[in-house]
């Protein structure tokens, strides 16, 4: 199935199961997804089952969105407390749509928990309490940590059989260039090696890879911090030091945050230092994965890096941000690297590596071999140390359920083809207009309810900012814009002259727009450089 194809049935309402293999562009369509619902008024519930997951999507763990914890059973006593908990009450209620990703790492009796609690709380027996459920994932990735028992995945939970859902298994492919890894990853994710598997893998064996000092990537939890520390005390020139600045929240979020990010609270470099990018920024062509070598510091110290294809990036602090019901719950900065010698596999998940050293012959489950080859982008950028028998197995279970997921994804497909672009439009329409949320405004001197983009309208009508509007309402500036943008489009009458640019900055922006000859975003930003952001680009538009 196409992105195109999956989108289309995510906008129909429909409970889905998003997958497949590594670099399917599975976290890119579930952002599109989001940042569609938000536009359009939807409170989203964005989660995941590891905190490292969740940072990807801006969002929060499925453990702490719930209200469960770490909680594997739930009494009476515990709904019963759960039932004085006001703000999950709110949130869960107010839920419209809740995102689960990596649900590979998620047991199969905590999904049913989560379920239980939602019909609980909205107080309706549907599967989830009518809520549509986003669950993403891909099995062959790491599976639920065991305690002791054999672990289920989601696919054996009650919930899942109960959901009605739609597969949507993508299969285009936006990490692998080389037709060789994806032949190899195929064989493993068909339980169909042998020689011809093993044969350019050898090739690879303690190979060193070119232009750049590969990323080490170990099965256990070694203690990467101080591997990356003896490195680092190993070059013989001045150290730098950043430290993670609080933006917004306290108490449990923040903690939270910051455990999740894999930016570290502080961050010490010098010249010489191997590091990763751990965050996607298109603008700057550096993405989470992308390696390089700091080559020195501006005049305000903060590091210049030369990536593995030879461009060189003046890094600066990006933000990791939590959301819950569209708000910015907690706000953290730091500069988005950390040191790349040495990273757990099971970290590495959801990364695009150009290097990695790898060594398999302590792998101790199956399909750990195959997220940590999955995690470069060429053979050639390939070190591998070593194999067990281990390595490049896959769970006998998940090779089944992964054939009755492929057949369930193509009915899907056909059963798409079948609905006209106009039928797929109504269907669309219906179904947000069936859950686009709303608030209490003052409006000619009565009380009523108003979408999203009214609450947006009024504070605009009042004279605030984009940041003090902003603020008020607890989202981005960003999805303030979207919202003047959707106003705007729908020919809604306001002044927000007072959010115009400065007069000269507006008049490059409308030369830029009237030399590219369309409201083309990227060619415009091209040609105003890196002192225009795209957010003055959009507000400026709004004036043509």
């Amino acid at each position: 199935m196409t992105q195109k194809e999956a989108l289309e049935i995510l906008k129909m309402g429909h409970n889905v199961y998003l997958t497949g293999a590594p670099g399917s562009g599975k976290t890119f369509l579930l952002n599109e997804y989001i940042n569609f619902l938000k536009g359009n008024g939807v409170v989203v519930g964005v989660t995941a089952s590891t905190g490292v997951a969740a940072t990807h999507l801006n969002g929060t763990t499925i453990h702490s969105w719930s209200g469960l914890g770490i909680k594997d059973a739930l009494s009476e006593y515990d709904f019963d407390k759960l039932s004085n908990n006001k703000p999950l009450k709110t949130r869960i209620e107010r839920t419209n749509v809740l995102v689960i990703d990596e649900v590979s790492m998620l047991h199969d009796f905590r999904l049913d928990l989560v379920d239980e609690v939602c019909r609980f709380f909205r107080n309706d027996p549907r599967s989830f309490g009518g809520i549509q459920v986003v669950l993403c994932g891909d099995f062959f990735q790491l599976p639920p940590i065991s305690r002791g028992e054999k672990a289920r995945f989601v696919s054996d939970s009650n919930a899942w059989n109960s959901m009605r859902l739609k597969v949507c298994y993508l299969h285009e492919q936006h990490r692998h260039c080389d037709q060789d890894l994806v032949q190899i990853l195929k064989d493993i994710r068909i339980n169909n090696v042998g020689e011809h598997t093993l044969a350019p893998l050898r090739k690879r064996y303690q190979k060193d890879t070119a232009k750049i000092s590969p990323t080490k990537l170990y099965t256990h939890n070694a203690d990467v911090d101080t591997i990356n520390k003896r490195h680092l005390d190993l070059i013989n020139e001045k150290e730098e030091t950043y430290l993670m600045s609080v933006n917004k929240g306290s108490g449990f979020a923040l903690e939270s945050l910051k455990k999740s990010c894999l930016a570290p609270e502080k961050l010490s470099l010098k010249k010489g230092s191997a590091v990763m990018f751990v965050k996607n920024n298109p603008e700057k062509k550096y993405f989470n994965g992308t390696l390089g070598e700091v080559i020195g510091f501006d005049t305000f110290g903060y590091p210049l890096v030369k990536t593995v294809d030879g461009r060189k990036i003046d890094v600066k602090a990006e933000d990791w941000n939590m959301e819950e019901d569209g708000r910015i719950k907690a706000s953290i900065s730091q500069l988005p690297l950390r040191l790349a010698w040495a990273i757990t596999i099971h970290k590495s998940q959801g990364m695009s590596l150009d290097a990695a050293e790898i060594d398999l012959s302590k792998s101790f489950v199956e399909g750990m071999g195959y997220v940590a080859l999955s995690r470069v982008r060429t053979l050639e950028g390939l070190k591998l140390m070593g194999l067990n028998e281990l390595a490049l197995k896959v769970n006998r279970d998940v090779l089944i359920l992964d054939e009755e997921l492929v057949q369930m994804s193509e009915r899907c497909s056909e059963e798409l083809e079948e609905f006209s672009d106009k039928e797929r439009e109504r269907a669309k329409e219906e179904f947000i207009k069936s859950i686009a949320s709303a608030d209490l405004i003052v409006r000619d001197g009565k009380v009523e309810k108003a979408s999203t983009y009214d609450i947006t309208k009024v504070l605009v009508q009042q004279g605030l900012s984009i940041k003090e509007i902003a603020e008020e309402r607890e989202m981005t500036e960003s999805t303030i814009i979207a919202h003047l943008e959707k106003l705007v489009e729908t020919g809604n009458k306001m002044n927000i002259e007072h959010l115009k640019p400065l007069p000269s900055r507006f008049e490059k922006i409308k030369e830029a727009f009237e030399k590219i000859k369309s409201k083309k975003l990227t060619p415009a930003r091209k040609i105003l450089g890196p002192y225009f952001s795209y957010d003055e680009i959009r507000l400026g538009r709004l004036f043509l």
